[in-house]
């Protein structure tokens, strides 16, 4: 059964107490796998691979070779740079720890991570054969980041709660696109993922359901934004 306890006050928020309460560990390590596995460093990829080499029609004809070169470089600008710039700043001594769990720690990776994903953005953009849908995909993502640095400054914005609202925005778009007879399995999937990645972040982290529904929301109208303007 689970243990509730009174929190300290560094659990309280704005002034609220909430309770802290002891999930079993079993619990808690499915958490950590979802949180890790869907961590918001990897959605752009998870997101650009969906669009190549699962839903028909955005790539129809792109040789293999190219397919392969989108993908790998989205992860390489979008993850490897953001988690080495993490890496470096812990390294520093800028940041005490590389979750990055207070606010202050990431102000800096919030920055650089915008600055990468513009950058990306930028690429995409005038890349031929490169469809709309990804370009305000990335662009998307950019909008989302830099709301959710904003955010950051009043209250803990989850980033995962970010990313996953960045896939359920995409999927949204794509079926009010017109490409709703080929999404509903994947939508039905995303969906369902991002119920069990923000469960995780409220198990492992101290995110409040603000937190999640906020980064959710700001990620997926950004999507929307993003898409009328470019896509």
């Amino acid at each position: 059964m689970e243990n509730v306890s009174m929190p300290s006050n560094s659990s309280a928020r704005s002034g609220i107490f909430q309770e802290e309460i002891r999930h079993p560990l079993i619990i808690r390590w499915i958490a950590y796998f979802f949180s890790v596995l869907f961590h918001p460093l990897f959605i752009p990829a998870i997101a650009v691979w969906y669009l190549v080499y699962l839903q028909p029609g955005y790539f129809t004809g792109t040789p293999e070779d190219s397919k392969f070169m989108t993908v790998f470089k989205v992860a390489y600008n979008t993850i490897f740079f953001p988690a080495l710039t993490v890496l470096l700043l812990k390294a520093v001594g800028f940041i005490k720890n590389i979750f990055l769990r207070t606010q202050k720690e990431r102000i800096i990776p919030y920055v650089a991570t915008n600055i990468f994903y513009f950058w990306m953005y930028l690429v995409l953009k005038n890349q031929y054969g490169i469809p709309p849908i990804l370009t305000s995909y990335i662009f998307g993502i950019f909008l989302a980041s830099s709301l959710g640095l904003l955010a950051n400054a009043y209250f803990k914005i989850s980033m995962h709660a970010l990313g996953m609202g960045s896939l359920c925005g995409l999927i949204l778009v794509i079926i009010f696109s017109g490409f709703s007879y080929v999404v509903f399995l994947p939508a039905m999937i995303i969906f369902l993922l991002t119920g069990f990645v923000c469960t995780s972040r409220l198990v492992v982290s101290n995110h409040t359901t603000f937190d999640i529904y906020t980064g959710i929301l700001i990620a997926i109208l950004c999507q929307f934004v993003s898409y009328l303007f470019i896509g």
